[in-house]
C-alpha cells in the first residue's frame, strides 16, 4: 500500500501546450512539445522527466552529505536524455545520463565514499525511472575531479 499520493492536474491550453497545476501553493507550469509538433512554449515531457531525475539525485546527494554535517553547496546537475526509436520504431527515452557537480572539493568532505556508494538508492524518482530506462550517474567536484 502506498504511503503517499502525489497529484498534478494538466489542462490543455492550445494544441500541445498544457498548464501543469501542482496545487494552490505552487505556480503553474506551461509544458509544450518542441517544434514541429508544438511551439516549444515550455519544457517538453522529456525535459520534465530529465529535470525530475536531476532534482531527485541532487536532493538525495545533498541530504546524504548533510547527514554527516557536510556542506557541498552549491550542487549543480545536468541530465541528458537520449531519445530515439525502440525496436517497434516508436520514439522513447532510451537512456538518461546525469552529471552532478559539487560546489566544493571532494577532498574537503568527510564520509564522501560512503555517501557516493549509497545516495542513489534513496532517490525515489531515479530508482523508479531506472526500472525502465537505464540511468547513469557521475559525480564531480568543483575542481572537475570525477568522484563517482
Amino acid at each position: 500500500m502506498s504511503e503517499n499520493i502525489e497529484s498534478v492536474r494538466l489542462k490543455q491550453v492550445h494544441d500541445y501546450q498544457f498548464d501543469v497545476d501542482f496545487g494552490a501553493e505552487l505556480p503553474a507550469l506551461r509544458a509544450d512539445e518542441p517544434a514541429p509538433l508544438g511551439q516549444g512554449a515550455g519544457p517538453s515531457p522529456v525535459q520534465l522527466l530529465a529535470s525530475a531525475v536531476g532534482n531527485c539525485l541532487s536532493a538525495s546527494l545533498l541530504f546524504a552529505l548533510r547527514k554527516f554535517k557536510q556542506r557541498p553547496e552549491p550542487i549543480n546537475a545536468e541530465v541528458q536524455a537520449e531519445v530515439g526509436r525502440n525496436a517497434e520504431g516508436r520514439m522513447r527515452v532510451l537512456a538518461l545520463r546525469a552529471k552532478l557537480t559539487l560546489g566544493v572539493s571532494g577532498a574537503s568532505l568527510e564520509h564522501l565514499d560512503r555517501v557516493l556508494a549509497t545516495f542513489e538508492a534513496y532517490c525515489t524518482v531515479t530508482q523508479s525511472v531506472g526500472q525502465g530506462i537505464p540511468v547513469t550517474v557521475n559525480v564531480f567536484d568543483v575542481t572537475g575531479t570525477q568522484l563517482k
